[in-house]
Parts: structure tokens; sequence; C-alpha cells
């Protein structure tokens, strides 16, 4: 098959409740992140384009999962969560957008790329984020955003610091990016276009709701571990798993 055309992309929409998205026919891939992470720079660099996505002036105000498309595939811009400044009822919003497009086993989500600035250690959000792909088995790779801004002594410092602080990190695989220079662009791209190719290779059976059946148990285990282990800081902007 044809290479997929990243100067192509369009945006869809933006819907701002789960329950009016609709069902899903082509491989999607999500982007996930806290607010001010450089999510909508990396969108922007993938397709070529300067106000792709657009950057909210008002960081965790735009609550709403934003659908784009190049020719055959969905990318789907989730939303940045952990602003501190944002009331009980927007985490709410994070929560039902997020966990629930993620809890939607029915969907053709393909991979997560979940971002996470590499200059400092992952929040307690980010943490959760990676904890929840990691427990509920969906597939996700971890870009490391703003690599330019950091020298090389400390850019070792920071990838050593991750493999504590980050769970299973060796085992991650991990993209340094930077938005200014390119690093990281066609990388992504390149594992865009892999995965895309088996998906329209090998299109995914109607019946293999067996196999992710356990899902409910799993979230409802993550759900107690995750009431054990809150603090007074932690934000708790992710519901649990709710397959259909």
């Amino acid at each position: 098959m044809k290479p997929l055309n990243f100067n192509k992309a369009e945006f869809i929409t933006s819907y701002g409740k789960f329950s009016q998205i609709p069902e899903s026919d082509r491989p999607e891939f999500a982007f996930s992140g806290r607010s001010n992470v450089g999510k909508s720079s990396l969108i922007n660099k993938i397709f070529n384009r300067k106000n792709m996505a657009r950057v909210s002036s008002v960081p965790g105000k735009t609550v709403t999962i934003n659908f784009f498309s190049a020719e055959d595939v969905y990318f789907v811009d989730l939303p940045g969560y952990g602003y501190a400044s944002v009331s009980k009822s927007e985490k709410a919003k994070w929560g039902d957008l997020i966990g629930g497009y993620l809890g939607d086993f029915d969907r053709n989500l393909e991979l997560v790329f979940q971002l996470v600035d590499m200059r400092h250690a992952p929040s307690k959000d980010d943490l959760q984020m990676i904890d929840y792909l990691i427990d509920n088995e969906i597939p996700f790779v971890i870009v490391l955003t703003k690599a330019d801004k950091l020298k090389p002594t400390a850019r070792k410092e920071r990838m050593e610091a991750f493999k504590t602080e980050i769970p299973c990190f060796e085992d991650i695989h991990c993209i340094p990016f930077s938005a200014v220079t390119g690093e990281g662009v066609e990388e992504l791209k390149a594992i865009i276009e892999e995965i895309r190719h088996d998906w329209y290779e090998n299109a995914p059976a109607e019946d293999d709701a067996e196999e992710i059946s356990t899902a409910d148990d799993i979230a409802d285990d993550i759900a107690e571990e995750t009431a054990e282990d809150e603090d007074e800081d932690f934000t708790g902007f992710l519901t649990p798993n709710r397959n259909k």
C-alpha cells in the first residue's frame, strides 16, 4: 500500500462528551499528556503544519477530544491533564473523556503516544496514566518532549533518572522529541506507518471481545489500588476503565 501522506491531514471535529464519539472504523493513534507538555507542537510537526492543533490560551480549559484525519487513519488528541488551577468539575470532564476513550475496547486504538517533558520527573498524573496503560495492556510509547532544551550532560542524567521514576522504563520504547529541531519526527512517522500497514494487512476481527472481556476485572483492581495509594496532591483525573 502507498505510504501515508501526512501533509494531507485535516482537522475533523472536537467532542466534548465521550458519548458523542462515533464508532471506530479505522486505526487510531492517540496523543496523551499533561497541559503544556507540547502535544499541539508535536501534532503540528508530524503533519508539517503550523496551526493544525492549536494551543489553548488558557491551559486546561479546553476539555475536548480532537480528531484529525490523514487519509485512512485517525489521530486523536486527548485533553491535556494536570493543570493545577482547574476545578473539580473540569477534572471530572477529563476523566469522562480520557477514561471513556481509553476504556472503550471496541475502538481500533492501535497506539498511544504518551508525552512526558524530558526536563522534569514525571508528574503523579503522568505516572497514573502510564500505570493505566500498562495495566490495561494498551500499546504505547513514551515521547520525551522538549529534548532540545537539555544539554547533553543534563539529558543523560534525565534518562538515567527516568529508570527509577517511570515503572518498566527500560522495557518501554521511548522517543526523544523536539518541535524545534525535528528530532524524533521521522521515527514517530515510521512507527505510525508500520502499524497502519499491519492493520490493513490484518484487519482485526469483530469477535475479539472474548480476549478483552477480563478488562473489567483489571479495572476493578486498578480502582482499588488507586484508592489506597492516593494522597492529597493527587488530582485523580482518570476514571476507572469502562469497557462496554
